[in-house]
């Protein structure tokens, strides 16, 4: 503005600089609040009042002058006036964002980094920029003699989908540290899908909405997991840098299907020893594309890790993963690492 106003005093007649003092409200409000974008409006009005004072010889009042600080008074309020509706909305997002962040800390709470004899490592990757929770689901349970652990992934997006994750994660945590069989877990789980989708009226949509899920049973005192897999992506277990999925033998259909899971569950088991990591995943990371369009091959890229710990690895494996997809995943991806510590 002192620039603006020194170079128009001093210049030909017929060249007029003040109209560019509306410059500096402008930049302003781009990075401040109204108090100062106002303040900075009010200097301009005075700056091109001192340039009617010092180059017309005090003719503030003249057509020209009125017109230039009448233009300055309306660019000014303008920009005060927007910069209060973006602190009201800057105000409004955060309230959303806290009120996301508590919602996702209530359904999908943070696993411990130790869960018995186990250590954990777990990640949540949205799909879009801002959200905090979505249909990618995992929880886990103490019982009397290991840990139970599941993996799920909802049909669909928004609010629906989320609503289905925490009902499924609520009847997991309700019933995961009972004395039950897998099996039993599994059909209750099942059970408190099928009627969910029942009493909200989705049960017309039978086939459209489901859940995918993998349910495990790692005991604290041997080398195996339990395991029943409705619809999920196998589970991955690393051993000496070697991946080897963990395919069932009898896949259950997902969660939801109604008459179609009316069928007496298989339980599958694997060796999980010490030393060995368990990977456990949502479609969103095997489904995840390049820019060319090829899957992300799993197996194949974590073919040789050797890191120390589940930290370390999600960690790797997250940043292969968007390095992969060039930064932005098309769908959510959820990863479990798990690692079996020697015994003391």
């Amino acid at each position: 503005m002192v620039a603006v106003v020194v170079i128009d005093v001093l210049a030909p007649p017929d060249i007029h600089l003040g109209p560019l003092l509306v410059a500096a409200p402008a930049i302003t409000a781009s990075f401040a609040g109204p108090r100062l974008t106002g303040a900075v409006a009010a200097l301009a009005v005075v700056a091109q009042a001192v340039i009617a004072v010092l180059r017309d010889r005090g003719e503030l009042f003249s057509a020209n002058h009125q017109a230039q600080i009448a233009s300055l008074l309306v660019v000014g309020s303008s920009l005060v006036f927007f910069c209060v509706l973006r602190e009201r909305r800057a105000r409004q997002l955060t309230q959303v964002k806290y009120v996301s962040e508590t919602a996702q800390r209530v359904v999908l709470r943070p696993l411990p980094k130790r869960i018995g004899p186990l250590r954990v490592a777990s990640v949540y990757l949205a799909a879009e920029a801002e959200a905090q929770i979505g249909g990618d689901l995992y929880a886990a349970a103490r019982t009397s003699s290991g840990t139970r652990l599941i993996m799920g992934d909802v049909r669909g997006k928004g609010m629906t989908a989320v609503g289905d994750a925490a009902l499924l994660l609520g009847a997991f945590r309700a019933a995961a540290h009972r004395q039950a069989s897998l099996v039993e877990l599994v059909t209750y789980l099942d059970g408190a899908v099928c009627w969910d989708l029942a009493e909200t009226g989705e049960a017309e949509q039978s086939g459209e909405t489901f859940i995918t899920a993998v349910v495990l049973d790692i005991p604290d005192d041997d080398g195996r997991v339990d395991m029943i897999d409705c619809g999920h992506p196998p589970p991955v277990v690393l051993r000496d840098g070697r991946p080897v999925t963990i395919d069932a033998y009898q896949p259950a259909p997902p969660l939801g299907l109604g008459d179609l899971a009316h069928r007496r569950y298989h339980v599958d088991s694997f060796a999980f020893e010490v030393g060995d990591l368990l990977l456990v995943y949502t479609d969103g990371v095997i489904e995840a594309r390049d820019p060319a369009g090829a899957f992300y091959p799993l197996t194949e890229r974590v073919t040789g890790w050797n890191e120390s710990g589940p930290d370390a690895f999600l960690r790797r494996l997250r940043r292969d993963l968007l390095d992969h997809v060039g930064g932005r995943l098309g769908d959510d991806a959820a990863m479990i690492a798990i690692e079996r510590s020697p015994p003391v």
